[in-house]
């Protein structure tokens, strides 16, 4: 699948906004801790997609009803459905200068991932969280995501690299009381 970049300028992919915050003091601490520990920015970006996936454990796994979508919000509260988490993921790799997109995939409902740019290239990273019969790893030798679309039923991989979360998915999760309510509200498409 050919990933398409919806805005022309790569900087866009490097911006802070209200939900990848990444000028916030959480994000930056976080992302100093990380990249101190790192050899290299590919090193980074595998350390901090490995601290979303492992330490942010996703909501509806966990059972927690909060519900979260700022980045800084999800590093602090350490919680999130997958749109949250790849805000956080974005906001950490941003933070360091990796462009990062937003990008969706559609089954029952619209799933959240990022895409990372190296080597000039767009490769597709899920920080949604593993558990048993999902086992996303970091990888730019091949996509490793939490989930594979069965084209058969209609689901799919949506090739649109979005520089900001996509409006469905940002207005659901400001307007949601709880993780319940989210559920329950969950964008099936993006218009």
């Amino acid at each position: 699948m050919e990933l398409i970049q919806k805005s022309p300028d790569l900087s866009a992919y490097l911006a802070a906004d209200e939900a990848i915050d990444h000028d916030h003091p959480r994000v930056r601490e976080a992302a100093g801790r990380l990249a101190k520990e790192a050899a290299d920015s590919y090193d980074y970006a595998r350390l901090a997609f490995e601290f979303v996936r492992d330490t942010v454990p996703h909501s509806q796994d966990s059972g927690d009803p909060r519900v979260t979508w700022r980045a800084s919000d999800v590093l602090e509260q350490r919680t999130g459905i997958c749109y949250a988490k790849a805000h956080a993921l974005a906001a950490l790799l941003r933070a360091e200068d990796i462009p990062t997109a937003l990008c969706y995939q559609r089954f029952d409902v619209i799933h959240g991932l990022v895409a990372v740019r190296f080597d000039g290239a767009w490769h597709r990273q899920d920080p949604r969280g593993n558990k048993p019969g999902v086992n996303a790893r970091f990888s730019l030798e091949g996509e490793r995501l939490a989930f594979t679309p069965d084209t058969a039923a209609g689901e799919e991989d949506c090739p649109e690299l979005y520089a900001a979360p996509h409006p469905a998915v940002l207005d659901v999760l400001k307007a949601a009381t709880d993780r319940a309510h989210l559920w329950a509200t969950l964008p099936t498409a993006l218009p």
